[in-house]
């Protein structure tokens, strides 16, 4: 039976704990905190202090990211749609909106609709359908890497395929958004955790704009740079946060 343990040291068989991860309020919950993942890795990347604030307290999904899940659920996983509620604003600061922010799965009528004309772009291209057609949705995986405990959520996965959905606000510039935003580190570690060749890896990028679709295949440099970022993110992690060093020591050197 394969063990797995987690950065608060505890241990898990791996057939219990992916079943587990298939509850969303385990897997963006405990494991936020008892795993590295590639948003974590990013955020050690940007700062270790900008990690622990995060990993402590949690932070507030932005507009951007409300839709994103949005358009993910409504173009995999529609039957999830229905725990949503629609708060029925014009803008967040209104009362109805701050009496409601508290609970779970809610969205404005804005990033509703917003979500469903870019998911319904999605299931119109034959492309994307191609690609997605008897594909499993939202499959988690968990290993380690570097001596560390990572989580991955697969958006579509197939036995040797792996694909990931991106919204972007101008697909022409999605190369370098990817870059950006560090999608090479999701890239090397979710060919890693699921043992998928990166020639079997796309990302599908919808503009929420035009609706114009990408896919994107990704190259071994790509992966490469994904690989030395989530190592570097590692070294990071274990410094400040299994060694112990002091977070108010972390300090950027440069020249002007």
């Amino acid at each position: 039976m394969k063990i797995i343990e987690l950065l608060d040291g505890s241990t898990w068989d791996m057939e219990t704990i992916l079943a587990k991860m298939q509850d969303d309020s385990f897997y963006y919950g405990n494991l936020s905190k008892n795993a590295l993942s590639s948003s974590a890795c990013k955020m050690l990347l940007t700062s270790p202090k900008t990690y622990h604030y995060v990993t402590k307290y949690g932070s507030e999904d932005s507009d951007a990211f409300a839709v994103g899940r949005l358009v993910h659920l409504m173009a995999l996983e529609p039957h999830k749609v229905e725990e949503y509620e629609v708060i029925e604003v014009q803008s967040k600061n209104a009362k109805a909106w701050q009496e409601a922010k508290g609970k779970r799965n809610i969205c404005t009528r804005k990033e509703y609709d917003e979500a469903q004309r870019i998911a319904d772009a999605l299931l119109r291209n034959e492309n994307v359908l191609g690609l997605i057609t008897g594909c499993e949705f939202e499959v988690p995986k968990i290993g380690m890497i570097g001596g560390l405990p990572f989580r991955a959520k697969a958006d579509i996965y197939a036995d040797g395929f792996l694909a990931d959905l991106k919204t972007t606000t101008d697909l022409r510039a999605f190369p370098y958004s990817a870059k950006k935003y560090g999608y090479d580190v999701q890239a090397f570690i979710y060919t890693r955790l699921f043992g998928v060749p990166i020639d079997k890896f796309y990302f599908i990028a919808v503009d929420k704009g035009s609706l114009d679709i990408g896919i994107y295949g990704i190259s071994p440099e790509f992966v490469e740079e994904g690989e030395r970022k989530t190592m570097e993110a590692i070294e990071l992690y274990k410094q400040f946060f299994i060694l112990g060093e002091d977070l108010d020591s972390y300090t950027i050197v440069g020249t002007l």
